[in-house]
């Protein structure tokens, strides 16, 4: 992060902890209409208009050592697998085989020199050329050339794996706009992958989403936990270009030093100040959070699977520790952080059913929840405002506070 931003960041974090009302200006946001979170049809024009057309976080190098390795990846709606090749480019590809469809690969991860259907034994390289068919004498005029599995747009921001099935979309790195830069003291071109874990949710994905979006509820649901570490009231909120926002909550005083005396062994040395002083947490449009902390974090991801069904991924990283295991301070770390996830999600399927009855119409939003009107704004924007139903369109309002060029 660079020193403008710091100081920037610096200043609307007292800004916010000294303030006795929203900035002179700022709008009452209308209410969120429940539908958005209970509808079929509006669920169904997320999955046609949303998913595949956002660039989705797959997955990490890590999990695709050598030439060869593959993982299947399903979470984007579509049969999917990424692979490294014997160059060393880690491409995707549609887990579907050019003669009848069978899959290529079967299982969840694994390392084959090559891809062959177990159907009917088409077999391609690893660059995914068709170079083997069984019995070919069979087929009139087969074009090998013209049958390789199709590929799929699959880019790196540092070490994590990115996959769209938008051939005209942005490349990643426009898409992610200041992100990468803002992120870069984390080392992410070095970052390891230490765990990834796996959980259902009984709520719609936005239902998920929202909960990480603000710190408006620390003092109730982490009273313990990570209300004593950071101050809700002094959270700098940025809104950032094609929905992505930053909300760095600062550290109680009392834990400043121990942050900043360099004594946990896990802590990535690069990071700068904000992350020293903060907690430097990320969303990236439409299902990606993570807080960022010294000595490594999360990164979340919420898949949806029907309209009041959600998976959310927990891939843990780390700086760079060498050859063999994660060091051993990492099993506690995690389940330290499951507690608070515990801590999170626990109000989500009672929010779900609420939201599903007569009673509940709308959500009102605070200036702290801002992140999360932003959040719709960018959904009704890629669904395109006339396909949403005038009933559950969200009124555009915050461009004016979207940061220029992040």
């Amino acid at each position: 992060m660079d020193a403008e931003t710091t100081e920037r960041i610096k200043r609307e974090i007292a800004y916010e902890r000294g303030r006795t009302a929203p900035p002179e200006g700022f709008p009452k946001l209308p209410d969120i209409p429940a539908g958005r979170y209970v509808d079929p049809d509006f669920f169904a024009l997320e999955q046609e208009r949303i998913w595949p057309r956002s660039w989705l976080m797959a997955g990490h190098r890590d999990e695709l050592p050598g030439p060869g390795s593959y993982f299947r990846w399903d979470a984007a709606g579509v049969p999917l697998f990424l692979v490294r090749g014997r160059d060393e480019v880690i491409r995707a590809y549609y887990n579907t085989c050019s003669h009848r469809g069978g899959p290529v690969v079967r299982e969840p991860s694994g390392q084959e020199i090559t891809l062959r259907c177990g159907y009917h034994g088409w077999t391609y390289d690893l660059e995914g050329r068709l170079i083997g068919v069984p019995d070919e004498r069979d087929f009139v005029d087969l074009d090998k050339s013209c049958r390789s599995l199709r590929s799929v747009r699959c880019e790196c921001w540092g070490r994590f794996l990115f996959v769209c099935l938008d051939d005209e979309a942005p490349p990643l790195l426009d898409f992610l706009g200041s992100v990468p830069d803002e992120t870069a003291d984390f080392g992410m071109d070095e970052i390891r992958l230490v765990e990834r874990q796996s959980h259902d949710l009984a709520c719609n994905w936005k239902v998920a989403v929202d909960a990480f979006l603000e710190t408006y509820h620390l003092e109730n649901l982490h009273p313990h936990s990570v209300a004593r570490l950071i101050d809700h009231r002094g959270a700098s909120m940025g809104l950032l270009p094609n929905g992505h926002s930053r909300m760095p909550t600062p550290v109680h005083e009392e834990h400043l030093a121990a942050r900043a005396s360099g004594a946990n062994p896990l802590d990535i040395r690069s990071v700068g100040e904000i992350a020293r002083i903060t907690n430097l947490a990320y969303s990236v449009f439409p299902n990606l959070i993570t807080p960022l902390e010294p000595g490594g974090f999360p990164i979340l991801l919420f898949w949806p699977r029907d309209v009041r069904t959600t998976t959310m991924e927990v891939l843990w990283f780390g700086g760079d520790w060498g050859e063999g295991e994660p060091p051993e301070q990492w099993p506690s770390l995690i389940r330290g952080f499951g507690t608070v996830l515990a801590e999170d999600t626990q109000f989500l399927p009672g929010i779900q059913r609420s939201m599903e009855s007569p009673a509940f119409r709308g959500i009102p939003l605070s200036y702290q929840e801002r992140r999360i009107y932003h959040q719709h704004e960018q959904i009704d924007r890629v669904i395109g405002f006339a396909r949403v139903p005038e009933a559950l369109r969200v009124e555009p309002l915050l461009a004016p506070y979207v940061e220029a060029g992040g």
